[in-house]
């Protein structure tokens, strides 16, 4: 009888620990960063909300904004604070993950102000397609 009680408490405490793995929300965030893509791809929200992707993934990634493809009066977003998709790139070239990476179980979170569409990718992994949009309604 204690084995089974064991088992049971294991596979539960288990369950429980795997449960925070399979998806995005709570206070990981709204975007998860997998190895290779945001997850989900394209996320709504309304003027005033704040986004927070958080890096699942082992890997480390940034979020930054294509700058032709937000708003035209939209604040420019990247992880690391940089004004500008140039300064952005230049950063991660220089100084890698310390230039604007999320490293793994981190977050990065951004307050939308104006409505459209934001679409930003991850440095490192823009070759591989991990790009992603962000809608934003009044």
């Amino acid at each position: 009888m204690q084995r089974r009680t064991f088992l049971a408490s294991v596979g539960t405490a288990g369950l429980t620990a795997v449960a925070g793995c399979a998806g995005v929300g709570g206070s990981q965030g709204d975007i998860l960063m997998r190895a290779t893509a945001f997850d989900p791809y394209e996320f709504t929200v309304s003027v005033g909300d704040t986004v927070t992707w958080y890096n699942g993934s082992s890997r480390g990634h940034t979020v930054t904004a294509y700058e032709n493809a937000i708003p035209d009066d939209a604040e420019y977003f990247a992880s690391g604070g940089y004004e500008n998709e140039q300064a952005a790139r230049e950063a991660f070239r220089q100084e890698g993950f310390d230039g604007g990476g999320v490293v793994a179980g981190e977050t990065y979170s951004h307050t939308f102000e104006v409505p459209g569409r934001y679409e930003y990718v991850c440095v490192p992994h823009e070759q591989a397609g991990m790009v992603g949009t962000i809608i934003v309604e009044e």
